[in-house]
């Protein structure tokens, strides 16, 4: 008996250059807000189909990444598999805020105007 494939969606098919485009045009519609409700709810479930789609392919993507890590004796690539959680796990954070440090301006009786508050 022959294995039955699994049915698949559509947008399982589409390449992800066009998924974005039509997600951006859909999005586009429903921001526009012409769109009858019907409508904007049938737009919606296609482009959170398409946004599936993306991140899938995306995914699948990462998965064959590798990283050069080194070369062998024989001058073969080293590689390693790409951890792509490992970037995206680190929050940025912002340079150390620098501050201008002025020379101490001394008073007439010695007293730093500065230390004063």
């Amino acid at each position: 008996m022959a294995k039955k494939k699994p049915k698949t969606n559509p947008e399982d098919e589409v390449p992800i250059e066009q998924a974005m485009a039509e997600l951006q045009q859909i999005v586009d519609t429903l921001e526009s807000g012409q769109t009858p409700l019907m409508d904007s709810m049938s737009q919606y479930e296609r482009g959170m189909n398409l946004l599936k789609t993306c991140h899938q392919q995306l995914e699948q993507a990462a998965q064959r990444i590798e990283i050069v890590t080194g070369v062998d004796r024989d001058g073969n690539a080293v590689t390693a598999p790409f951890d792509g959680t490992a970037t995206a796990a680190v929050k940025a954070t912002p340079p150390p805020r620098q501050t201008n440090i002025a020379e101490p301006d001394d008073d007439e009786d010695g007293v730093d105007p500065a230390s004063l508050f």
